[in-house]
Formats: structure tokens, sequence, C-alpha cells
């Protein structure tokens, strides 16, 4: 069941449900792939079912590394049989098909189980998130996509093919790091043009403030927001990992994670100078607001004050009384229109001495 909240939108059971209940994904299928590599040899494959990969998994060797990869939540009997044949826990699996867990690490007796949230600009002020669970132990390593449309693990692909790096020496653990890695970093391409949709909004909120302006800053707000819900328990996923004393992580591979563990404080110290900015912005456009009023209200209070003496000179020859003198005379009405004129061009004279124009 779905249910559409804005924000927060949710994917849960039916209250009551059974625990370690798997919905399937609508309109998705699951497409299962293997990676196996060692410093001499590389395998990359697609299966059609979990069975071709059992018995292709049989061949695999000792010391090699086996890369499990499933794009989609649409086959939860493919997620079953992957469970039962890794012993993974069938609430881990409940987990990655809910698909909006907060980012998190579990551990269990053989293997441990990350959720990470990976985000994706959806327009200049929004952002989404795809749901990435990862299971490894001591002889496998499982991700999980959640959408088939986003794959930010090419990459590391592209590094074990190539045999760049420390990748085919290390273990499944360095893999899972660099995976994390992966995911760490890619908050930064989604940071970036928030960062200049930033400068943008606050020249135009400078220079013209308008309702625009103050949509624009509220879904900024609200994607920092989801940022920052996203971005801070990763963090304490990746501590967690550096600090994990299973020995699922090697010593030397916890190194790495701790140079990740700095790429995610950097993140969320860009992530609270955004949300500082756009406070700090709201205000300006308060001011702007303030100051644009004000602006307005003396441009129109210097015509008011310049129309009240020409006012009171109409008011008193539009008496037409029998025994005023200017009314037969010839070059009355000129000369009141000239005096008039005199009068305002006087008082603008004055104001702009005064800077008040």
């Amino acid at each position: 069941m779905r249910h559409k909240g804005g924000v927060f939108t949710s994917r849960y059971q039916k209250p009551g449900a059974e625990p370690a209940t798997l919905l399937p994904r609508e309109g998705q299928g699951a497409a299962l792939s293997m990676i196996r590599y060692d410093a001499n040899r590389f395998e990359e494959r697609e299966f059609p079912d979990a069975e071709a990969l059992f018995e292709r998994l049989r061949e695999v060797q000792g010391k090699e590394v086996c890369w499990i990869n499933v794009e989609g939540l649409g086959d939860v009997e493919l997620l079953r049989k992957l469970g039962v044949h890794f012993g993974l826990h069938p609430l881990a699996l409940e987990d990655v098909t809910m698909a909006v867990q907060r980012p998190k690490v579990e551990e269990y007796d053989d293997h441990l189980f990350v959720v990470m949230q990976l985000p994706h600009g959806d327009g200049e002020f929004k952002v989404k998130f795809e749901q990435v669970s990862l299971f490894f132990g001591k002889t496998f390593l499982i991700t999980i996509q959640e959408n088939p449309r986003y794959d930010i693990f090419e990459a590391v692909r592209a590094r074990l093919r190539s045999n760049r790096g420390y990748g085919r020496t290390r273990g499944h653990d360095y893999l899972a790091y660099g995976l994390l890695d992966a995911v760490v970093d890619h908050f930064l391409p989604v940071l970036e043009p928030l960062g200049e949709a930033i400068e943008k909004l606050e020249d135009a909120l400078l220079k013209r403030p308008s309702q625009k302006c103050m949509k624009e800053l509220h879904d900024l707000k609200r994607a920092l927001l989801l940022l920052r819900r996203n971005a801070w328990p990763l963090r304490e996923v990746v501590n967690a990992l550096v600090r994990n004393e299973s020995g699922l992580v090697t010593r030397e591979t916890r190194i790495f994670l701790r140079d990740c563990y700095d790429h995610s404080i950097q993140i969320m110290d860009v992530i609270e100078s955004y949300r500082d900015l756009s406070t700090s912005m709201m205000d300006i456009y308060l001011s702007s607001l303030g100051v644009r009023t004000n602006e307005i209200m003396r441009v129109l209070t210097v015509v008011s004050t310049i129309f009240i003496p020409l006012t009171f000179i109409v008011g008193v020859y539009g008496m037409n009384f029998k025994d005023m003198p200017e009314l037969t005379w010839r070059y009355g009405y000129p000369a009141c229109l000239l005096v008039m004129l005199a009068l305002a061009m006087g008082m603008l004279a004055y104001f702009r001495s005064k800077r008040w124009l």
C-alpha cells in the first residue's frame, strides 16, 4: 500500500500484516546479474532466474569476490530465493521491499545489512530518492536497487573491469566500501545545481522579490530538508561500519571507510550551509518587500504632498464668488496655471535637495 503525503510519501504494509511480508513493486520486474573476480580473473554475466545464478555460484572459488546485483523490486520470489540461499534475515528482506527505510546498518550472524537512500535531482529545486540495499558477508555481496532507471555503480564496475585501484585485490568488504562511497559522493552532483540555484534566487530576491521567488524558496527548503533527512543517518552508517567488530570489515578497509566518513561530514556541512542560506534568504525576501513597500509609499506621499497646495488653489478659485477680482482678469487662468506649475516644481526641487526622492 502507498500513501501520498507530499514530502513524506511512504510505502507501508496494511496494519496487522504478518511480519516479514514482502511487497512487490507494481509495474516493475527484476534484472539479475553477477560479477565475480579476483586479481587475475573477471567475469560479468546476467541471469534469467535465481536457479541459473545458483548453478553458476557452484563454480566460484574460495578467494573470488562475488557481487550479485538485483535491479527492481517487482519479483519478491527472487528475493525469497536469494534470502534462503544466502541465509538473509526475512525482516531485512522486508525492509528491502518497503523502500522507505532510514539509512541504517544491521548486524546478523554471518552478514551485515546496509540501507542507503540515493538522491536524484528532479528539477531545479526538487529531489527524489531511491533506496539501495546491500548485504555482504565473507563470501558474497548482494545489492538491490529500487529503481532500474538509475545506476550509479557503473563507475565501480568500470574500475573492476580495467583492474584499476585496489578493487580486484581486496575482499567483499572493500567492494562494499566502494559501493557505499559511490552513494555518498552522489550527493555532491545533486547539491551542486542547488548551490547555483541559490545564487540566482538570492539575486532575484534582492532585485525584485515576487511570489515566484517565494515558491522557489519553499521548494529549495523542502529539498534541503529531504537531503538532510537522508544524509545525516548515512553518516552514522559509515561510522558504524568503521567501528564494526564482527570481523566482516577488515582493518585495511576501515581506513578507506574513514575517508568515506569524512566525505559524509563534508556533505552535511554543505547541506547545513545551504539551509542557513535559505533561512537568510527568507529574511532577505521579507526585508526586500519592506524596502520596496517603503519606496512606493514614499513616492505616493510625495505626489500627495505636491497636490495638496494645488488642490487648495483650485478649491479657492472654484468657489466663484462675485467679488473675487481674479475671476474677471483676462490672464487669470494662465497665471493660475503658471503659479501651480511653479509651486509644484519648487516642491520637487526642495524634496530632491532633502534626498526624499
